[in-house]
């Protein structure tokens, strides 16, 4: 009885042993991709960051003209120093969203297909 304890006992480690791999090369996929989102993300902020300071001093400029040549009254300076919505994030999501889906179709559409044929079950499917 024993024997067999340390024999399941063994099987089990080993099955462990094998889903921890398998975990670690899957969180390996998922690391690469988190960090070149994290990376674009951080690349995307430094030049919003970098194109704002330079539209910000352009207006500082051109509200010091306008206020030389008497032209500067507080309907013109709000509208100039009113800060517009960007539309940057909303087009980054929906890069994000292309990417994502695109890395999906790479990984498990192709998977898909290949078990269907290796399977003997070659089905046509309407897309």
């Amino acid at each position: 009885m024993s024997n067999e304890l340390e024999k399941q006992a063994e099987e089990l480690e080993q099955t462990l042993q094998k889903q921890l791999d398998l975990l670690k090369r899957d969180s390996e996929d998922w690391l690469k991709v988190g960090g070149a989102v994290l990376a674009g993300g951080l690349l995307a902020y430094a030049i919003v960051k970098a194109t704002r300071k330079k539209k910000n001093k352009k207006t500082q400029r051109a509200l010091e003209v306008l206020e030389r040549e008497g032209l500067l009254d507080k309907d013109l300076e709000e509208k100039l120093t009113k800060p517009k919505k960007s539309s940057f994030w909303p087009s980054m999501s929906q890069r994000l969203l292309i990417l994502g889906l695109a890395l999906a179709k790479e990984k498990y559409f192709k998977d898909l297909f290949t078990k269907e044929k290796a399977d003997g079950k070659e089905e046509e499917g309407t897309f």
